[in-house]
């Protein structure tokens, strides 16, 4: 089974949004073989890469940073969105983190980079806003892969 992980901010900027999607679907659909696709459901590249990975036939494992994640959504629609989502993955994995903590957003971003075999990252080329954001995570699997 292959299995792909995702990364990215969760405000895509319209412009951008078609080359993201059709990057997201080239890396997702058409593989030959079981896929495993790995996503923490925030609002954003992870839904978007999830619903992509999903149309596409793979299964989806949700990585949960943290006991109250569901109240970081910031309406109604985007929890709705992430419950719909989270209902048709096949595997949980919750962390144990009990807050929804910049140390809770890095280690489901880690625990992502260290389950699958390719990481696809939706990023602006810019430093992390906070620990756990996209640079982090990616600067982390760059230095996993050097290690």
């Amino acid at each position: 089974m292959k299995r792909i992980g995702v990364t990215g901010h969760r405000s895509i900027p319209q412009e951008a949004h078609a080359h993201v999607l059709a990057g997201l679907r080239a890396a997702l659909c058409g593989l030959e073989g079981s896929l495993e696709a790995l996503s923490s459901l925030a609002v954003g590249a992870d839904q978007l890469f999830a619903d992509l990975a999903l149309a596409c036939g793979a299964d989806l494992t949700v990585v949960i940073p943290s006991g109250d994640y569901e109240s970081c959504f910031a309406d109604a629609a985007e929890l709705a969105r992430y419950r719909a989502l989270k209902g048709r993955a096949v595997r949980e994995v919750r962390l144990g983190y009990p807050h929804s903590t910049d140390e809770a957003y890095f280690a489901a971003g880690a625990y992502i980079a260290d389950h699958c075999d390719r990481l696809l990252a939706v990023w602006d080329g810019r430093p992390a806003r906070g620990l756990g954001g996209t640079g982090d995570i990616v600067t982390y699997s760059i230095k996993k892969m050097i290690d």
